[in-house]
């Protein structure tokens, strides 16, 4: 799952794995349970950290089902390395992969953060619409082959284009 924040990958990403009987790996829960808060920081290398920790864990979850469906979320793969570790790492597991890149309008990508924050929904403290519009300047586009999927349109259309594209892109193993 690809996206800015607050482009509604996570909640697209539940849905998905609820409907498909999937795995979900989040970086933000995944950073909250193996660090204590005083030493959440939020850094690049942090980030990168917990990807390889999530990387393990589908690779577990691989070798004890092959069939699993894990989808990895708490990213937005706003730099090419990111991506490209995350394609190594499927091929070198022999597991197809796909990228299901979010977006939304910013007004939308605006509310639901302020809403996260304001509700405490969101396990990531530096969440903000600042952090957004930061990682919207530095985003590097997505070469590889994906689905975008505009998640200001309602859920069951989300839903059944990204369920289309997870059964029927080609296998890239």
């Amino acid at each position: 799952m690809a996206g800015l924040p607050g482009t509604g990958k996570s909640t697209l990403c539940r849905a998905l794995a609820t409907e498909q009987h999937g795995v979900v790996l989040d970086k933000d829960i995944i950073r909250a349970a193996i660090f204590p808060r005083e030493r959440i920081e939020y850094s690049a290398r942090q980030d990168d950290f917990c990807q390889s920790v999530m990387f393990q864990t589908a690779a577990y979850l691989l070798n004890q089902d092959s069939d699993a469906l894990i989808f990895i979320d708490g990213r937005t793969f706003s730099r090419r390395y990111q991506l490209e570790e995350a394609i190594g790492s499927a091929v070198k597991l022999r597991s197809a992969w796909r990228i299901i890149e979010c977006t939304c309008s910013e007004e939308s990508a605006r509310w639901r953060i302020e809403q996260d924050r304001e509700l405490g929904r969101h396990p990531a403290g530096n969440r903000s619409f600042e952090l957004y519009r930061r990682l919207k300047a530095e985003f590097e586009p997505i070469v590889a082959a994906k689905l975008v999927v505009d998640t200001d349109q309602p859920i069951e259309k989300c839903l059944a284009a990204a369920r289309v594209y997870i059964e029927t892109a080609d296998q890239r193993t």
